[in-house]
């Protein structure tokens, strides 16, 4: 007994130990499943890219049901009593608001933006608000922005609405929150692009389509941080409201809602960021506005009204932002305002003073945009443009010019990758994904990732897919390349963080679609262009990420290395990186859906792949190649999702 139990710590260290490794297992089992299915599928479906015996066309069912709608969408009850009034309702709404707007005047507006963020946000950003609408109307460009902003209005306010209720349910009801808490987070993977095409063949090419749209991309986050704050209130608080005989509705709006009261603001925040960004990408289906001003120069690559229409977007990214968030700052902060026009008397001279300035521009004949105040800044950009093309993108001594980049780019990398993925056997795509998944997750995880990627084969579009991939994955490499090495630089230098802080937060805010600008004037068009987009949308979270993971490791962990010797690179590579690796892993999801939202959405700067069919679809009318690519991103976006987000595995009972 006593060799034998002496040896089993010899044999725990070993091939025994590693036997019982949870990852090693799973290899395992999914090592003896493919040994036993991979003849079987290669016996009846040769290797290669996806059989066509498993595939299934949709042309024509998907032909018929287009043709189905556009020939009853005048006649059908459903399209005539209940999405014909709610077309108009939003047609409506948004044309009310964008009268109102146009009525106030040029003057009205930026004063009034600015008595708003005056009120809710203190002085100095009223007056980042009234300068950043100036500046729009100075790019010649205040037409587009009322336009942007009256859509904007109207599918903010539609989508709080929806994610105040939804979220109310979910916070305040066990079986609905485990409901819907898989539903808002596939959502919210989803790239925006995917949400175009069935809005735009349900509603017509337009602004309905586009506020549906909007509505559907934005509600989830203000329903998910509804939920949490609603969930996540003191207990101890609401012990004591329960005591003292509150009712159900007594406890909600006297303690829940008011402790969840931060989270609520926060959700607005990202509610109106996601709203814009998906209201600019929805020039795509008739949205107008600044996005649209946007596509039309993109599609001609003028560069100069791009770049003139791109920077409204970013101010009013910016304003929306800072103004929101520092209301929600306010708010969870409890402060007090202790001036004079505290409460309603602030707003009401706020409205007075708007009116009567919108009123005085009336009378002076001073409504619209004086055209002696435009600055057309189109030339200037375009001539610059045309001289980085005669001198920087191409023959550069020793670094070589941007275009010859994006060749190399294309060349090394995205072309041995895409040809390396569509050369695999398409059952050996499935094992890849099922190990990663399976690895990082669980069962059900994986499942759900080779589901999702099965069905990509199915809808016809491997090779398309596998391109698109390879978009990502290179963008992905040099995002967490970059995002890492920067992240680790701002962890270890305050001051470096303090210098990046507000890069990053500027380019958080910017719509997916303004990152386009750029990379068109320096690379041209192609897909390596598309990936660079996609690299400096990304850049950002990851950044944030791996700062504030890497900051907040065990400041006794860390002492604890430093007084036993360990150097800054040993204190790095042997503690904080191993007790930063769920911060980490969250920075490679981000980095991962961030990506593929823009790749996506690089089929309009010559991309290719899925993003161009969604593009061709919606522009030719074209359900079947539309549709299919638009839900072959979703499975895309829902595969790489579950495939880089670990999953906690739940302790047993009496565990």
């Amino acid at each position: 007994m006593a060799t034998a139990t002496a040896s089993s710590p010899v044999r725990d260290t070993g091939i025994g130990a590693l036997l019982r490794h949870r990852a090693v297992g799973k290899l395992l089992l999914l090592a003896v499943a493919a040994a036993v299915v991979v003849p079987i599928l290669n016996a009846k479906w040769a290797s290669g890219a996806w059989p066509d015996a498993l595939t299934v066309d949709l042309t024509e069912p998907l032909g018929k049901t287009y043709d189905w709608i556009i020939d009853n969408r005048d006649s059908h009850p459903l399209f005539i009593y209940f999405l014909g009034h709610v077309s108009n309702a939003i047609v409506l709404s948004v044309r009310a608001v964008y009268l109102v707007l146009l009525a106030a005047g040029w003057a009205g507006v930026t004063v009034g933006a600015g008595l708003i963020a005056w009120r809710v946000a203190g002085v100095k950003l009223a007056v980042m608000a009234s300068a950043s609408f100036a500046l729009c109307g100075l790019l010649g460009m205040w037409v587009p922005t009322m336009q942007t902003l009256a859509l904007m209005i109207v599918a903010v306010l539609a989508s709080v609405v929806l994610g105040l209720l939804l979220g109310l349910a979910g916070g305040l009801n066990d079986r609905i929150f485990r409901i819907l808490r898989p539903v808002l987070d596939t959502m919210q993977v989803l790239p925006a692009y995917a949400y175009l095409l069935p809005f735009a063949l349900v509603f017509g090419m337009g602004v309905p389509a586009a506020v549906i749209a909007t509505v559907v991309y934005a509600a989830p986050p203000m329903a998910r941080l509804t939920a949490l704050g609603l969930r996540g209130a003191d207990g101890g608080v609401m012990e004591a409201v329960s005591s003292l005989g509150a009712t159900a509705r007594q406890r909600l709006f006297s303690a829940r809602l008011p402790l969840a009261l931060k989270q609520l603001m926060l959700g607005v925040n990202q509610t109106i960021m996601m709203a814009l960004s998906m209201a600019v990408i929805a020039s795509v289906i008739g949205a107008g506005g600044l996005g649209d001003r946007v596509y039309q120069a993109l599609s001609t690559v003028d560069v100069g009204q791009a770049l003139a229409a791109g920077i409204p977007i970013v101010l009013l990214a910016v304003v929306l932002d800072r103004v929101t968030g520092a209301a929600g700052e306010r708010m969870g902060a409890h402060a007090e305002d202790d001036s004079p026009l505290r409460g309603w008397r602030g707003w009401s001279v706020a409205a007075v003073v708007t009116v009567v300035v919108a009123l005085a521009a009336r009378f002076a004949d001073r409504v619209d945009w004086p055209t002696g105040w435009v600055v057309n800044i189109a030339p200037s950009v375009n001539t610059a443009k045309d001289w980085m093309v005669d001198h920087i993108y191409t023959g550069v001594p020793v670094v070589g010019g941007t275009a010859d980049w994006a060749s190399h780019f294309t060349t090394w990398v995205l072309n041995p990758v895409r040809d390396g993925l569509q050369g695999m056997p398409w059952w050996s795509v499935l094992l890849v994904v099922a190990a990663l998944a399976w690895l990082i997750g669980t069962w059900q995880t994986a499942l759900t990732a080779v589901a999702a990627m099965g069905a990509i084969g199915v809808l016809g579009v491997w090779n398309k897919s596998l391109d698109t991939l390879s978009q990502v994955l290179a963008g992905v490499a040099v995002t967490l390349v970059l995002g890492f090495a920067i992240g680790i630089a701002a962890s270890r230098s305050k001051r470096f963080e303090r210098l990046i802080r507000p890069v990053l937060d500027v380019f958080q805010t910017m719509p997916q679609f303004v990152y386009l600008i750029p990379v068109v004037a320096l690379f041209g068009i192609g897909r390596a262009p598309a990936v660079a987009a996609a690299v400096v949308y990304a850049l950002p979270a990851v950044v944030r990420i791996t700062t504030q993971g890497l900051s907040q490791v065990d400041a006794a962990a860390m002492e604890s290395s430093r007084s036993l010797g360990a150097t800054s690179w040993q204190q790095l590579r042997q503690v904080q990186l191993p007790l930063a690796r769920p911060a980490l892993m969250l920075a490679l999801n981000q980095g991962v859906v961030l990506v593929l939202a823009v790749v996506v959405i690089g089929g309009l700067v010559g991309g290719g792949a899925l993003g161009y069919d969604v593009v061709f679809g919606i522009a030719q009318g074209d359900l079947a190649t539309g549709l299919v690519a638009g839900t072959a991103i979703v499975c895309l976006g829902l595969m790489l999702d579950r495939v880089t987000q670990p999953t906690e595995r739940r302790a047993k009972k009496g565990a």
